[in-house]
């Protein structure tokens, strides 16, 4: 079982020991990894410091969601328009 307070995306990027992750229910939490095992680990002790920080800063912290999920998927290119 893997032991997550909020869902994760991992996305894959053209490099192969290269991933990024958030979560999408906890603004403001992302991450990079070398691989997925990686960002799994990094975001369930990145995830506890966020909510620390957000307590410690007196901002609202998220309800759990009662699913946890993990989703993993190619990165999302974004289009980049030149000026000029």
């Amino acid at each position: 079982m893997i032991d997550l307070p909020y869902s994760l995306i991992i996305e894959a990027t053209d490099e192969p020991d290269y991933f990024g992750f958030y979560s999408p229910e906890l603004e403001g939490f992302s991450g990079i990894g070398h691989s997925v095992e990686d960002c799994i680990f990094k975001a369930k002790w990145g995830m506890k410091e966020h909510i620390a920080l957000l307590k410690q800063e007196n901002l609202p912290i998220p309800p759990s969601p009662d699913e946890v999920k993990i989703l993993i998927q190619n990165e999302k290119k974004i289009a980049v328009s030149r000026l000029g």
